[in-house]
């Protein structure tokens, strides 16, 4: 799949929204990847699944972790498509934790897998999690890679989509965007 074809897909499903957005990170964007309005279309998943599985298969993971909620459906996706087991990382007392059993075993191989990256705050805390609990962290795989690949987590990184959209501090928004009132249409 193509960057060209996977943004299509987001066009078509209006989850490419233009506007003044807060982001998780607390920046602000004029652009905004909505990947829930995409992901609720199964074949659409497989889809993406499949393109982001396909870049990942040579590592060899034998599990995927994603962070909740956005990672959940494209890693649970991936992970399928991969024939591995999935897991995921949620939210308690404001970070995120593994809870509901899940064990990582000494020296697993797993992929960390999310739906959108722009600073890699998430991911990072995922990778954390993995390493705490002697994992073995191969790669991030993403479907939008906001930062266009200036995130660096010290290990493989792949994306659908690897772009550079402006992002900028509340104190610094240019007059345009000053103007727009500011939306969080994402997850908290």
């Amino acid at each position: 799949m193509t960057t060209e074809e996977a943004l299509q897909i987001f066009r078509d499903t209006g989850a490419l929204l233009d506007g003044h957005f807060v982001l998780r990170s607390g920046l602000h964007s004029r652009q905004f990847f909505q990947c829930a309005m995409a992901l609720q279309q199964m074949p659409i998943v497989e889809k993406l699944g499949h393109a982001l599985a396909d870049k990942v298969r040579g590592l060899g993971a034998i599990t995927v972790i994603s962070p909740a909620m956005g990672g959940l459906v494209i890693g649970q996706e991936v992970a399928r498509q991969l024939g591995v087991r999935f897991i995921f990382v949620e939210k308690e007392d404001g970070k995120l934790v593994m809870r509901r059993g899940f064990r990582i075993a000494p020296g697993e191989r797993i992929l960390v897998v999310e739906d959108v990256v722009t600073k890699g705050g998430r991911v990072k805390e995922t990778i954390d999690i993995v390493r705490a609990n002697q994992g073995n962290v191969l790669g991030v795989a993403m479907i939008v890679d906001r930062s266009s690949g200036t995130v660096n987590l010290g290990i493989p990184l792949c994306s659908l989509i690897a772009l550079n959209v402006e992002t900028f501090d509340a104190d610094k928004l240019p007059p345009d965007l000053a103007k727009l009132p500011a939306t969080k249409p994402g997850s908290k």
